[in-house]
């Protein structure tokens, strides 16, 4: 009894914490896109959601989120996979892991001096004589950038699924005479899936949300579900439709984390 009430008192921080921080933001949220942009009571943001535009967008913000975690995704596996075999590993993730910890804002402000006219990606093709090109303001240096801001989150939990793999099941399938390849493909990918996607979870989820680097590194010529909130509430005062569209996106957000999500515990249940 002592326990139970025990942790009962340790529950109320965590059930504010969600009634405040969750709960009723995402009802604010839901209450506010019932309205049009006069105050009255309508489904015309609703409506107007479903218009061409808007399902454009939609794709658009779809499409680079996929760009970005497919990327991520290509360039982190791998990269796991090596820091996993080399000695120092924890040295090597923490130096991967410790750009994160540095403002998104001043990692976006270098990524445009980097890739201005006068900067050091432009100085480089001018010495390899390719000439200087217009690298910023492009879908490259969107793609680029958030992979670059990204990539650890996509490293760490691949990280820890082969980190925890067991290396008795890699010399079993090395005696059974697989290649390098064919381990890779038939023991190591499927039991680190689960790391795989988490990865992708955490970065997909946020990429379909960027708003700040459309902006700063896009030159607003990616638009996406992010953007057209910000431009709603900041810019056209359409509190209604901003948070119709925020609706949507936070729907779109738990569709994908119930794809990806552990289906481990299920499988045992029904193995019972």
């Amino acid at each position: 009894m002592e326990n139970k009430l025990t942790r009962n008192i340790y529950f109320i921080p965590y059930a504010l914490w969600i009634l405040v921080f969750v709960i009723a933001p995402i009802t604010l949220v839901l209450y506010y896109s019932f309205f049009d942009i006069e105050g009255n009571l309508s489904f015309i943001n609703y409506k107007t959601f479903f218009t061409p535009t808007y399902l454009m967008m939609t794709l658009s913000s779809f499409w680079y989120a996929f760009l970005i975690t497919a990327v991520s995704l290509l360039v982190a596996y791998p990269t796991a996979y090596f820091i996993t075999r080399t000695k120092h590993k924890h040295l090597w993730l923490l130096l991967i892991i410790a750009p994160s910890w540095i403002n998104l804002l001043l990692k976006a402000y270098a990524f445009i001096g980097i890739f201005g006219a006068y900067g050091t990606a432009n100085a480089i093709l001018e010495v390899l004589g390719i000439g200087s090109r217009q690298l910023l303001f492009t879908d490259f240096s969107f793609v680029f950038v958030s992979v670059y801001i990204f990539i650890p989150f996509m490293i760490l939990p691949i990280f820890n699924s082969l980190n925890e793999l067991n290396p008795s099941l890699l010399d079993a399938a090395r005696d059974l005479g697989a290649s390098k390849w064919t381990t890779l493909r038939r023991v190591i990918f499927p039991l680190t899936i689960q790391g795989v996607k988490s990865g992708c979870q955490v970065v997909f989820i946020p990429a379909l949300s960027l708003f700040m680097l459309t902006r700063l590194i896009a030159g607003n010529k990616v638009i996406t579900l992010g953007t057209a909130i910000e431009q709603q509430f900041l810019v056209t005062q359409d509190w209604g439709m901003g948070s119709t569209i925020a609706v949507f996106l936070i729907i779109f957000m738990v569709l994908i984390m119930v794809a990806t999500g552990n289906r481990k515990k299920r499988g045992a249940k029904n193995e019972r």
